[in-house]
């Protein structure tokens, strides 16, 4: 085949963003290609020493100046193009394809299924006995007033759950709402503003509906922009994590689920009409307060991501977690002041040396709410004994 004769997307190749995982085949390295929106369950596995030509796949270059910077056979990088458009893994007419098939699909079943939430049980009665028993072990909060909303981590229950339940014990004894709005990070996603789910979601303890009426209104006024990527909610687990503890608490309440980004990260392409999280916080208050009825609000958050992980020179030692924890006492400061300006400015200030993931939505929930006061109820830091990453999170009530 000559290269005059591939299609545009193969004769200059641009990869999309993928999720290598090791493995060992008969002894011997691998890496399996994984796609993490999930717009295709099928992975590619290609040996070690094809890890250096993916990294030229940014569509910058044509697949034969790629060969030859990297003294290859030229076919053999053709075959790999083909074999990762084939599975969609390439951007371009077949990714595409998969994607408003997916899309159709999604339409037709109306919620989006279940994913990270089934780590929490089965179904209904394993998911209620383990939230059960983490609450058992769990000191209630003394709140001075109704709570307003929360902050609450999407960290994996095993090492999270001393943190989700601090955070939704502050629900204990609250009536169903009107609606919970979550708020969430887009972490693997390609929607770089506000991305809106307009359907409801499943977890094993059933469905939360999405409220229809406040999404509706939201489209309104902000448009299509608003959903555009929805795609991204497929994937991604901070709001899935935090489904059954709602449905614990509250049942098959509707929700108004969003995955806000973060505002220290200008968006690729800022004309494009993505709508900011300023702007879905301006009309979300205005849309509350003209449909009334009580809403609760979840800002799923996790702080600082620290180690070899994620990067960084050295693994995290005594003395990286004493530091990480005075820097992070300090911007939750800022955050328990109740002022969203002075906390998303110490951010600005010091560029977020440790890497909160969740700077966006817990600037939106304390913009929303208003609270007359905000209080930490647990901070804590998941970290492996090898020192290969750490992860904090805390618990905070808005009242």
């Amino acid at each position: 085949m000559s290269i005059e004769s591939l299609p545009e997307h193969i004769r200059r190749p641009h990869l999309r963003p993928i999720q290598p995982r090791p493995i060992m085949k008969q002894g011997k390295p691998f890496i399996a290609l994984c796609d993490p929106a999930m717009l295709t369950r099928q992975t590619l596995v290609v040996p070690i020493q094809a890890m250096p030509a993916l990294q030229q796949f940014r569509g910058e270059r044509s697949i034969a100046e790629i060969a030859d910077q990297l003294n290859g056979k030229l076919e053999q990088f053709i075959e790999l193009a083909t074999k990762l458009d084939d599975i969609g893994l390439l951007w371009g007419p077949t990714f595409e394809r998969l994607e408003v098939q997916l899309r159709q699909r999604l339409r037709d079943r109306g919620v989006f299924p279940a994913t990270a939430s089934q780590t929490m049980g089965r179904d209904e009665a394993e998911c209620r006995r383990a939230i059960g028993e983490y609450l058992h072990q769990t000191e209630p909060p003394d709140l001075a007033a109704p709570v307003l909303g929360i902050v609450a981590p999407h960290l994996d229950y095993e090492r999270g759950w001393p943190i989700y339940a601090a955070a939704y014990f502050c629900f204990e004894g609250l009536d169903p709402p009107d609606r919970v709005v979550i708020l969430g990070t887009n972490h693997f996603g390609i929607g770089d503003g506000v991305v809106l789910s307009e359907h409801g979601f499943e977890s094993p303890m059933g469905c939360c509906p999405p409220d229809t009426v406040v999404i509706g209104k939201l489209l309104e006024q902000l448009g299509q922009p608003l959903i555009v990527d929805q795609l991204d909610h497929l994937a991604e687990h901070s709001i899935q994590l935090h489904l059954p503890w709602i449905q614990y608490c509250f049942g098959a309440v509707p929700l108004v689920a969003a995955l806000v980004p973060d505002p220290l990260v200008p968006m690729i392409e800022p004309g494009d009409g993505r709508v900011s999280a300023a702007q879905l916080v301006e009309v979300l208050r205005e849309v509350i307060d003209d449909v009334g009825g009580p809403t609760l609000y979840i800002a799923s958050s996790d702080l600082s991501h620290v180690g070899l992980q994620f990067g960084e020179p050295r693994p995290v030692d005594e003395q990286r977690r004493i530091d990480v924890e005075r820097h992070d006492r300090d911007m939750l400061a800022n955050f328990l002041s109740g002022d969203p300006d002075a906390f998303l400015a110490g951010f600005q200030w010091n560029k977020n040396p440790t890497r909160w993931c969740s700077i966006g939505n817990m600037t939106a929930i304390i913009t929303l709410t208003e609270p007359d006061d905000v209080e930490l109820i647990d901070y804590r830091q998941a970290y492996d004994d090898r020192g290969f990453a750490m992860v904090s999170s805390a618990a905070i009530a808005l009242v």
